[in-house]
């Protein structure tokens, strides 16, 4: 069921790099009753590094499993892709395990790479099994129609295969300035819904023609993951699916990246970041039913980690999210939710803003509180919460949307 694009999707598609080395292709399975397509394939070439993150879920899909076994087993080297929309491969059992295998054994005869440098990815509903070669018997098209990724068009026919209830397409880019030559990165993901920090709750794959050794691309990663992905939440859920994988292929021509410390493992480093963020954020805008982008920015806690815990515990409250929807400075809400994270603080020094606007200091309603202005405030489509908890020097910042009617809506029916 096509859902209206949230009314904060960007207004425009991102002119983005091509990336030197990788091939493109998507078509149709039939995962979905109405004509979209829903494979994509990418083919990479030969000493393309590879580095990942997956879901902390203990009941992740089959293609997860098969995605951290060959990491480990190619030692972080990958020359193919292979994501569908539309089936998670999820709680399917043998018949999960069997359709990975086919679809990996047609991969390494049309492209002649070992099994381990094949990766897998599947997003839509869970615990339906299909036919073991239902993606297998469509490869040899889909190898036919490969092309270079060249420039914006041929990514967005990518990020548009992988969506579920995506309300738009996601991608985001940049350059990095290199020893040798100067490198693209383009990332493209796929999230509405099932959205919480607990890794990459979602689907994200990063392109890059930067050469960067196995090792300092999973160390990148590895950093940059906890500001990005690990600090957004939609609905509080953890998908099992969840995947992020970066590729990088060397073609661009710049000097080969050792070290993450390095001077060009930093600059490299700072763009991939940006990339990861920017992706994060838009997942956040296309919340299932999402009209707000809210920030929740926590200060004074006891450490960093104890902020995150309580920025978490605000932006996954379903009372925080709807009083925010319907623009109702509810500070109690607020400092329910402080509470309930178990987290450190002084009851009597937190204080509350919104937009910048103080609602609660020391504990109590603020003297000069104007509700008209913070109401104001609250009525746009980009939202700021601040809370400082008055213990210690930690903070932390997590993004997240409101909850409106719309999530209910769209997940009522997902199914159908």
């Amino acid at each position: 069921m096509a859902h209206p694009a949230s009314p904060l999707a960007p207004a425009r598609w991102p002119i983005l790099p091509g990336i030197t080395g990788v091939e493109i292709a998507t078509l149709r399975v039939g995962f979905y009753k109405h004509a979209r397509n829903d494979l994509l394939c990418v083919r990479m070439p030969e000493g393309t590094s590879v580095a990942g993150a997956f879901t902390t879920s203990t009941t992740r899909s089959a293609d997860v499993d098969w995605c951290r076994g060959v990491l480990a087993e190619s030692g972080g080297k990958a020359r193919a892709l292979v994501v569908n929309a539309g089936n998670s491969n999820a709680f399917t059992g043998e018949a999960g395990l069997a359709k990975n295998r086919a679809t990996v054994a047609e991969v390494v005869r049309l492209a002649g790479v070992q099994p381990a440098e094949v990766l897998l990815s599947a997003t839509g509903v869970i615990g339906v099994p299909v036919k073991p070669n239902v993606l297998a018997e469509r490869l040899p098209e889909a190898w036919q129609a490969l092309r270079p990724a060249a420039d914006s068009a041929s990514w967005r026919s990518a990020a548009e295969a992988i969506m579920t209830t995506d309300t738009f397409p996601k991608a985001a880019g940049a350059r990095a300035k290199l020893p040798g030559g100067t490198a693209g990165i383009v990332g493209i993901a796929k999230g509405s819904g099932m959205i919480a920090p607990n890794m990459a709750t979602m689907l994200v794959y990063i392109f890059t023609d930067a050469a960067v050794a196995p090792e300092a691309l999973r160390a990148m990663v590895s950093r940059a993951i906890g500001p990005t992905f690990n600090s957004i939440t939609v609905d509080g859920d953890t998908s099992t699916s969840d995947t992020l994988l970066v590729f990088a292929t060397g073609g661009s021509g710049a000097n080969l990246i050792t070290d993450a410390s390095s001077r060009e493992g930093r600059i490299f480093a700072r763009s991939l970041a940006k990339v990861m963020r920017d992706l994060a954020h838009l997942v956040v805008r296309d919340g299932e039913g999402a009209s707000k982008f809210i920030t929740v920015n926590v200060t004074g806690a006891a450490s960093a980690k104890a902020a995150k815990a309580v920025a978490s515990s605000i932006a996954n409250s379903p009372l925080v999210k709807t009083a925010l929807a319907a623009s109702d400075a509810n500070w109690g809400r607020v400092v329910m939710a402080v509470g309930k994270s178990g987290q450190k603080v002084d009851r009597d020094k937190i204080s509350v803003s919104f937009g910048g606007l103080p609602v609660a200091v020391n504990g109590q309603v603020a003297r000069d509180y104007d509700e008209a202005k913070v109401t104001a405030h609250l009525k746009g489509d980009m939202v700021t919460l601040d809370v400082d908890l008055g213990v210690g020097r930690g903070k932390s910042v997590v993004w997240t949307c409101d909850l409106t009617h719309g999530y209910v809506s769209i997940n009522g029916a997902y199914r159908t």
